[in-house]
């Protein structure tokens, strides 16, 4: 089966910053510092990935009618991403991101995304009713597309990031998606979450621990543990956690094994760091299958 990928929000633009370390909370001057610009946000960065790997896919995002919008639509269009664009009247979101060189990050929203947007309903409802699968993405505006997504009843996958295990922003995404990322960043007790997600009749969910390698837990109650790739240069791990799922989605729509789905995942996610980009320029199934077999 050929699947066609929706992938809902979000879409930024974004400054970075490199340190060697996070900056300390006193008043300082940082006379020298490694810059760069980039295209960031959750679903450019799956998007990005699911077209490397040959995926058919469409982002839907919210863009504003400015520079940085224009350049995000150029960058997207060069990567062969394909795009459908709602203009939010507060403009562009930005954020700026200081980096350090173990992968620990900063970010702060210069500039955020309204809540509560122009969409384009019925081109939207078009979108999703023609996808095989949704990707919906925790973006604030997103939550008022959830109505739109049930409706057409198709297999939702949705990444919360690090979600702390009851914080009510993320509860619209959880009900209306099957197949749940996370990551373990505020879940010391990641696995009874996993298990509770799973109890609430999630198919699936998956647990990624950054350097530490990933978790998953299927409905019949089946564990699996995937490490991660070790001693990767790190460039810049934006992007990484949103290519491990990128990855896994597509090992899993393809039908393969729970673990190389992981691994997929893993690949993905660890050449993800080792780019100024989202996403591995080199990035394709056959690559990914040469690390998986030098995994093994």
């Amino acid at each position: 089966m050929q699947h066609h990928i929706a992938v809902i929000g979000g879409t930024t633009y974004d400054h970075i910053v490199y340190l060697p370390q996070l900056p300390q909370p006193v008043p300082q001057t940082i006379h020298q510092a490694a810059f760069n610009e980039a295209v960031g946000s959750t679903g450019s960065g799956k998007a990005l990935v699911l077209t490397k790997l040959g995926m058919s896919n469409v982002l839907y995002s919210v863009i504003g009618n400015d520079e940085f919008g224009n350049k995000i639509r150029i960058y997207l269009d060069e990567q062969k991403v394909n795009t459908f664009f709602d203009i939010d009247p507060a403009g562009t979101e930005r954020h700026i991101n200081i980096m350090d060189a173990q992968g620990g990050r900063i970010s702060m929203f210069v500039t955020q995304s309204s809540e509560v947007i122009p969409h384009d309903i019925a081109a939207i409802e078009k979108m999703l009713e023609q996808s095989t699968v949704i990707v919906l993405n925790i973006i604030g505006y997103c939550r008022y597309l959830v109505p739109s997504v049930k409706k057409f009843n198709k297999p939702v996958w949705t990444d919360l990031h690090d979600y702390d295990g009851s914080n009510p922003y993320h509860q619209d995404f959880i009900e209306a998606a099957q197949y749940i990322h996370l990551s373990s960043d505020n879940l010391p007790g990641y696995r009874t979450v996993m298990q509770e997600l799973i109890n609430s009749g999630k198919e699936l969910v998956i647990c990624t621990h950054g350097k530490e390698g990933a978790t998953l837990l299927t409905r019949s109650g089946e564990w699996l543990e995937q490490s991660a790739i070790k001693n990767m240069p790190v460039v810049d791990s934006n992007g990484a956690g949103d290519s491990f799922f990128s990855g896994f989605l597509y090992a899993y729509l393809h039908h393969y094994p729970l673990q190389k789905c992981l691994q997929y995942g893993a690949v993905c996610g660890a050449y993800a760091v080792t780019s100024l980009s989202l996403v591995y320029d080199l990035l394709t199934p056959a690559f990914v299958e040469q690390e998986i077999a030098r995994m093994v």
